[in-house]
């Protein structure tokens, strides 16, 4: 018996050296790596263990064949969307061209676009749009909450379903778990289709845990379209005793809802291996709506081949000639976001960063306070959110274009989840983003003067700089 503790020992060492290996071998950005090695060596066991559930590599995994990729873009989009007279903007022709040639995301003209910052008016105008729909209502979300908006969001998609209307609905099985199954067999049990995400079932997929669905998708009828950071749950209304998180979502007509459609469908192609490329879901838009306002829908993967989400906000930053403005719940830089914050921000541009003051995660608040102090120390201005939680994500820059969606500026957004975002290129576009950013800095203090009324001690200091190590992980 005496050997078997050693012979326990030398398996563990053998698993580790193993895995340790295998990270090396997937050839991550560095710091993912060193975090990984890190962990591997200091946490004895559970390393092992949350390398198992976080840590493994799927990006050169292929969930969707190329021939089923093709059919759903060409024959559900190509054919389906020609436009006349489309004069990409000269300016950001290249980001243009990056995202069409690497996602397949399309830029559409003729777009209308409502702003939607407050949770209630957000939840009207869905509901509303939900119970005008008359052919098909195609839902996607990260958390829907077993709460009263939850179940009355659930009983509007029953009300379209008894009355014939095609319900599709996906929700990420990791952002719902603590959502009580009976809630989705009521949905299925009134003829909603219903699918969970990647659902984590042990001990298959237990891999998988690491890289969920965070993109939160609405269409109606193929011709209204919702696009944004909300998801479904109370916390974002008022009158529930709590200040209420604040964020922004998109509600678009016109040809960009071909594109939240086409997103939409690769999932549900990936959930539920049905190919649904009907004309049907990409019918003829409002001809009242008619303008240059340029649209493209773009969606990042772990599986994708390129981190596309990330290459756009680098070239975006590289690219500003006056300004940048940006608002993110998390920030958690990747060392190509933060090289071209830094880049511009020493080049004279106005960058600006707005976080919330205190995050929904502790550990995520303080790994990121050495990332905010780098920014700041480059030029940055940097400004903390107090009115409750800001949970948006938003970008505009120039007054040109602007981006708003589901994706973080932190290591998970870029490239573990499954994220999407609407860029716009249209100048009353960006000028109306732009006047949601200032109208949330009169909700902010400045981080610099904030800071000179606090001191931070050396343990403090080394804490947040210890767990900044492990921020490639979180």
């Amino acid at each position: 018996m005496i050997y078997l503790h050693w012979l326990i020992f030398v398996l563990y060492v053998c698993v580790v050296l193993v895995t340790m290996v295998t990270v090396l071998m997937d050839n991550r950005q560095p710091a993912k790596t060193m975090a990984w090695v890190l962990v591997l060596i200091f946490i004895p066991v559970v390393g092992i263990v949350f390398y198992f559930f976080f840590g493994q590599n799927t990006r050169k995994e292929k969930y969707i064949s190329q021939q089923s990729m093709d059919q759903l873009t060409k024959r559900s989009m190509l054919e389906f969307t020609e436009q006349q007279n489309l004069v990409l903007p000269e300016e950001h022709a290249a980001l243009v061209k990056l995202f069409a040639s690497q996602n397949w995301a399309l830029p559409f003209k003729n777009n209308e676009t409502d702003i939607l910052t407050d949770g209630s008016d957000f939840f009207c105008t869905l509901l509303r749009d939900i119970g005008r729909a008359s052919h098909h209502i195609h839902l996607e979300t990260y958390i829907i909450c077993d709460d009263p908006l939850g179940r009355l969001v659930a009983d509007a998609l029953i009300d379209r379903a008894r009355a014939g209307v095609e319900v599709r609905f996906i929700y990420d099985d990791v952002g719902c778990w603590n959502v009580p199954n009976s809630f989705f067999e009521r949905m299925r049990s009134a003829g909603i289709d219903v699918h969970a995400f990647m659902p984590v079932k042990f001990p298959a997929f237990t891999s998988k845990v690491n890289y969920r669905n965070h993109r939160k998708l609405c269409v109606i009828d193929g011709r209204i379209g919702y696009i944004g950071g909300m998801n479904i749950a109370m916390r974002y209304v008022k009158g529930d005793g709590r200040q209420p998180w604040r964020d922004t979502h998109l509600r678009i007509r016109g040809r960009a809802v071909y594109g939240i459609q086409r997103a939409f469908l690769v999932d549900w192609y990936f959930v539920d291996r049905t190919l649904v490329t009907n004309r049907c879901y990409y019918p003829v838009q409002d001809a009242a709506v008619s303008n240059d306002c340029i649209m493209q829908v773009v969606t990042s993967s772990p599986i994708s081949k390129w981190p596309e989400m990330m290459q756009g906000y680098v070239r975006i930053l590289l690219e500003a000639k006056r300004y940048v403005y940006m608002e993110t719940p998390y920030f958690l830089p990747t060392e190509p976001v933060m090289f071209a914050m830094r880049t511009a921000a020493l080049a004279g541009i106005d960058v600006r960063l707005m976080v919330p003051m205190h995050s929904d995660a502790k550990f995520v608040e303080w790994a990121s306070r050495s990332y905010v102090q780098e920014a700041v120390d480059s030029g940055v201005s940097v400004y903390l959110y107090t009115s409750g939680f800001n949970h948006s994500k938003l970008l505009v820059s120039d007054d040109s274009l602007s981006t708003c969606g589901s994706t973080n500026i932190d290591f998970r957004s870029f490239d573990n989840n499954f994220e999407s975002n609407v860029f716009i290129y249209d100048r009353s576009m960006a000028l109306r983003i732009k006047q949601v950013f200032l109208d949330d800095m009169a909700h902010c203090v400045g981080y610099e003067e904030y800071m000179r009324s606090r001191r931070l001690s050396f343990t403090h200091r080394l804490w947040e700089s210890l767990v900044r190590m492990f921020s490639p992980l979180m």
